[in-house]
């Protein structure tokens, strides 16, 4: 059901907070991954081994690929993704972790913005 009104595109967010319980894991499957890689540069590999081991948050940036959750999906192709981790201070008691809440402003119409074509 598509009308000239109707976008194709659809964007999904998502939020995911993770408890690394074992750092020495993460950072020796990203360093893995990164010995696996043939597309970086000397320089690159470098650079990134630096920032996963210095780093766990980076290091399990280097893990989770967007691409991979849509990979199999069928009808749709991948356009654009963007993702960053971060450590932070977590309180799953705290009205402020809060997933029922939707996070966009009540009148952002972007928010409203539903369609699949």
């Amino acid at each position: 059901m598509s009308t000239p009104q109707t976008s194709r595109f659809v964007r999904i967010r998502v939020d995911l907070v993770l408890e690394i319980d074992d750092e020495q894991a993460v950072t020796g499957a990203a360093l893995q991954t990164l010995a696996e890689d043939t597309d970086l540069s000397d320089a690159e590999r470098t650079h990134a081994e630096r920032a996963v081991t210095d780093d766990t948050a980076e290091a399990l940036a280097h893990l989770v690929d967007p691409f991979d959750l849509v990979a199999e999906v069928p009808g749709v192709e991948l356009q654009q993704a963007s993702w960053s981790s971060e450590q932070i201070d977590y309180d799953p008691d705290s009205p402020e972790w809060d997933l029922d809440e939707d996070d966009g402003d009540e009148n952002d119409p972007e928010d409203d913005e539903m369609t699949v074509g």
